[in-house]
Formats: C-alpha cells, structure tokens, sequence
C-alpha cells in the first residue's frame, strides 16, 4: 500500500474543503474520488504482495509474520440484524447474507441476529438452528425499541448519513437513539449466554455501540467489527445526533474492518476531527486499549458463481428466452438492486432514455428491483418514482407491436436464477450514488462467458471500483446520466477482443481474493488483535509485538527506552 494513501481523507477532506458550497463540495469529492481510483490502480500489488500484507500487521520480520499467518482454530460468533435462509434457490437480501452464509456452513460458527418476531419484554433466545458445520441462533427483540431502532436511527438517519445522502436523513429524536443503544443492550445479553465462545466478529451499522455493552458485561474475548456500508468524511457524520459517542464506542472493538481505504481513511479522519484522536498505522489506541483498522473487501466464490450460470441456462432456458422475445431481441442490459435510493436507479433509467433517443432499438434493460424497507415513507416514495420513470421511458421508445425498452421485475430471484440472466446480458449496469462494495458487479462478472463476455458499467462511487483493475469495468458518474448513456453506448458497440480483455483483468481480481479468503483473512487477524498493556507503555506499541504474550514487561522506563531503541535499530518497525 502506498505510504500517501494513509493520509489520503485527511488530505482531501480538510476542514476548508468540507466546508466549501455544497455544489464546489460536490465537485471536489468527485475530483478526489478519481485521483484515489487512480492511485489504486498504480498501486494495485502484485499476489505474492496481497499475500505478504495480509499477515504482516505491525511488523515485517519473520516471527511477527509466522504468526499472524496461522489461520485460529476458532469458535466464532457471527451477529448481524438479519439471518440468512442458507437456500441457494432462495433469494438473498443483500450481500451481507451472501457474504456471511459460506463463513457459517464452513466455519461451524454460530450466526445470531433478529428474529424478525418481537417480545412484549426483555429479548429472547431461540433454539439453536444447525446450517451446515455451523448454527444459527435468533433472538425475539423487545418491541418497545425495536421500531426506533431500525426504521428510524438505523436506516432513516445512520443508513442515509453513511453513504452521503445528507438531503435524506431524518430527523433523529433523543427517543430514537435511546432505543438503538436499548436494542444494542439486549442484543449484549443475548450473545452473552454464548460467551464461552472464542470471539465475537459483528456486522454492519445495527451495531456500532454492540461492542462496547459486550465490554461492560465483562465479555473479553476478541471482538471484532465489519462495516459493510461506506464510511463517509467527518463534516457529513457530525450531522448524526451523537457520532462522538458512536465513533467511541466502536473503539471498544480490537479489529474494524471496512470494505476499501477510502472509507477506512475517513474513519480515521473522523476520530482525529471530532475526538481529537490519532492514528499510527491504522491503530487508534483509546482509553480502553488499542483499536486496529484494516480494509477487507469482500468478494464472491466465483467458480461457483459460474457454475450457477452454466445450471441456470439450462433450467431458465425458455423463461430467459422468453424475456428476449419481450425486449424484441436487441442488445440487453442488466440491473439488480435493491429499491433503496442509494442504488442509483432513477438516474440510470434516464441514462436508458436518452441513450434510445438517440440510437433507437439499440438496447434494452432488464431492470430486477427487489423491494426493501417499503414501509419507510423515502423508500416507499422511491418505488413509486422508479416505476413512473420505467412507465415513461416504455411510452415513450416503445415500438408498435408492443415491445418495451424496459422490463421491470419486482420478483425476489435466487442466486442460480440470476446468473443465468447476467451471462445473457451484454452489459451490466451497476450504478449506486454510493456502496459499500456491491457484488452484483462482482456476480455479474463471475458469470460471463469466457470468450464472449459482457461489459460492467460500474460506478466510481461503489466499493468495487476500487477493488476491480480501472482496465476492466467501465467507470461512471452514477449522478450523471449522459455519463451512463455514454459509457452504455461503449459498451455495445466494444470489440470482442477488448471486452475479452477487460474481462480477464477483473475475473483475475475476483479470484484471487474469494469470499472465503475474506472471512479468513478477518478472523486471523482478530486472533491475535487483543493488546493489554499498561497505559504508561501504550506509545510504544506497533514495534513488532503483536499479542499480550508477546510485549516484555519491564522493571523501569530506561530499560523499556533501550528496548524500544534497539527494535528500531534493527528495523522491524515499519516505515
């Protein structure tokens, strides 16, 4: 990793620039955005590099790297809001679920999370659920917090704020954080009937302050924290009632994982501008301890992924065909999201208009829309805008025997089905305002046809732009829409050779680090995370010891110094 990039948030999110004009600001992140994507690129290592960073967290010599790169024979935890089905014929709800499900079934962890039935009074634990080597446990939540919590600090105030939708956040109340903190509680005394377990490894901005009511019930195993949404720059999460207390808490975490270094460096940025705290290769030493920060994106199994699209031709053949025959067999492109308002759908709909207004017949869309939180008046409002938008572009370039540009599905599709779909389209279109990682991108490429592959249109604001080579998908403004027209265009028109090409640069990238991967890289490196020393040696920490066994105690400051100097001297410390 570049050196340059430790400080890249603090450098392009000064207090100056965050509080600049709104529409400068807007031209300013866009603007940091590209010069960050480019550095990726420059920077983007080489395998034996990914392999070599994975397992060299404070140190770079022999000892220090022959430990970390032990895999934990771990009982693990897993908590999330929501559990998964575990049925490859059944629609996922996000990629939380698929990224979570191989972990459990493989790992023999036990995955807790809501069970979507709320108790009259304090949380109750269900019986365990086996799922593969692993189990799933679920918990009924105390009603009286519940609706607090989740539709109204969760996703109408925390969801917008952590992906840089300030225009949609709502007003949060008092009421309504104290009932987030509430349901964190009783999810706190839930896992802690499971806590003969080796670590905790919790998900997703549910659960911010989780780790913290697991430290005050005297939990001490390694716990562990993932962010599956973007982290957004400190001017845009000052607007969340109590981020200082928020941002705090997560430091009760030993290891936060974020899904690329954009977001990571805004989390650091964050604590330094609002809690006045420092940073030293990403670990934040607080009060509690120390608190370290890496990126872990995620990624899909795609082999597999592959294979359910070879399975999917053959079950789906005449419901695919039959879509064609609807789309009057042009050129077809694709798009599966979530009806969320971050997803960028709108914008990508007009995209599609003016594209066929100016090349007529030349594509069709495939929009597959899967309802989400429509009982949360921006979503609900959202849905309905979406189909006013495909209704108009459908009157308006639709043809005289009746085919329409737009298809719009609303069904819930499983995993199989939908890469039957994505290796039939000839472009898939994956453009959100902002995300976490999105895999779709990544599923759609797994997908594709080895020699006569489709081109990604991607996003520069999703998580997988900095992930996949910039010489594979075709990178967009998602807020433009002749952006997306015109990057469409060149994807239709691209010659197979290239498209071949682009294809293998991204196809490379997914499989060199595979879902599985991530969720071992997360919890070898929680293994050895805990540090407890004693406060006055706190500074000297990240010279080369990696666990509580391993710092030396000594018997006075001097000799401490002397350590400490002649581990510098010997260069084990990084640069």
């Amino acid at each position: 990793m570049d050196p340059s990039s430790v400080n890249f948030a603090a450098s392009t999110a000064s207090p100056r620039t965050l509080r600049a004009r709104p529409e400068q600001l807007k031209v300013n992140q866009a603007a940091a955005f590209d010069a960050h994507l480019s550095k990726a690129a420059e920077r983007r290592p080489s395998q034996a590099d990914l392999e070599f960073s994975r397992y060299s967290i404070f140190a770079r010599h022999e000892a220090g790297s022959a430990m970390t790169a032990q895999q934990p024979d771990m009982q693990l935890i897993l908590v999330s809001n929501r559990v998964s089905s575990f049925d490859p014929g059944e629609p996922k709800t996000g990629g939380l679920a698929a990224a979570l499900e191989p972990a459990v079934e493989r790992s023999g962890a036990v995955w807790m999370g809501a069970s979507g039935t709320l108790s009259d009074g304090s949380e109750q634990l269900t019986p365990l659920e086996p799922h593969g080597k692993g189990q799933v446990a679920k918990v009924d939540l105390p009603a009286a917090h519940y609706a607090g919590f989740y539709h109204e600090f969760s996703n109408s105030t925390l969801w917008p704020a952590l992906h840089s939708l300030t225009e949609r956040m709502s007003p949060a109340s008092e009421e309504h954080y104290n009932s987030y903190c509430q349901i964190n509680r009783a999810m706190a005394r839930a896992l802690s009937c499971l806590r003969k377990r080796d670590a905790i490894w919790v998900h997703d901005y549910h659960f911010l302050s989780l780790g913290k009511e697991l430290r005050e019930l005297a939990i001490e195993q390694p716990i562990g924290f993932f962010l599956h949404t973007p982290w957004p720059n400190p001017d845009v999460i000052e607007k969340v009632p109590h981020h200082r207390d928020l941002m705090e808490t997560m430091l009760a975490y030993d290891l936060v994982g974020f899904q690329t270094r954009w977001d990571l460096d805004n989390f650091l940025s964050c604590l330094q501008v609002h809690l006045g705290m420092e940073s030293r290769s990403d670990v934040v030493i607080s009060e509690r301890g120390l608190t370290r920060c890496q990126v872990f994106p995620i990624g899909i199994d795609p082999k597999q992924f592959a294979k359910y699209a070879v399975e999917s031709l053959v079950e789906y053949r005449q419901e695919i065909s039959s879509i064609q025959d609807k789309l009057d067999r042009t050129k077809l492109a694709i798009g599966v999201d979530r009806l969320d308002y971050t997803k960028g759908i709108d914008n990508r709909i007009k995209a599609f208009d003016l594209l066929l207004t100016n090349k007529p017949q030349s594509i069709s869309l495939l929009q597959i829309g899967t309802s989400s939180r429509a009982d949360i008046p921006a979503y609900s409002e959202y849905q309905r805008d979406i189909a006013c938008l495909v209704e108009d572009v459908n009157r308006k370039h639709g043809t005289d025997d009746g085919c329409e540009p737009i298809l719009y599905k609303k069904d819930h599709f499983s995993q199989v089905r939908l890469a039957g779909y994505y290796r039939t389209a000839d472009v898939g279109v994956v453009t959100p305002l902002r995300d976490g990682m999105n895999l779709v991108a990544k599923e759609y490429i797994a997908a594709q046809d080895s020699n006569d592959p489709g081109v990604l249109v991607l996003s520069k604001f999703a998580g997988a732009a900095e992930d996949l080579n910039e010489n594979g998908p075709l990178h967009v403004d998602p807020t433009s829409p002749d952006d997306i027209a015109a990057a469409i265009s060149t994807a239709i028109e691209m010659p197979r050779e290239e498209r071949i090409e682009r294809w293998r640069a991204m196809i490379n990238t997914l499989e060199a680090y595979t879902i599985h991967d991530w969720s071992k890289d997360f919890v070898r490196e929680l293994g050895p995370s805990r540090v407890a020393v004693p406060a006055d040696q706190f500074r000297y920490l990240g010279f080369g010891w990696l666990n509580e066994a391993q710092v030396p105690m000594y018997a006075t400051a001097e000799e401490l110094n002397v350590a400490v100097k002649h581990v510098q001297d010997t260069r084990w410390i990084l640069p």
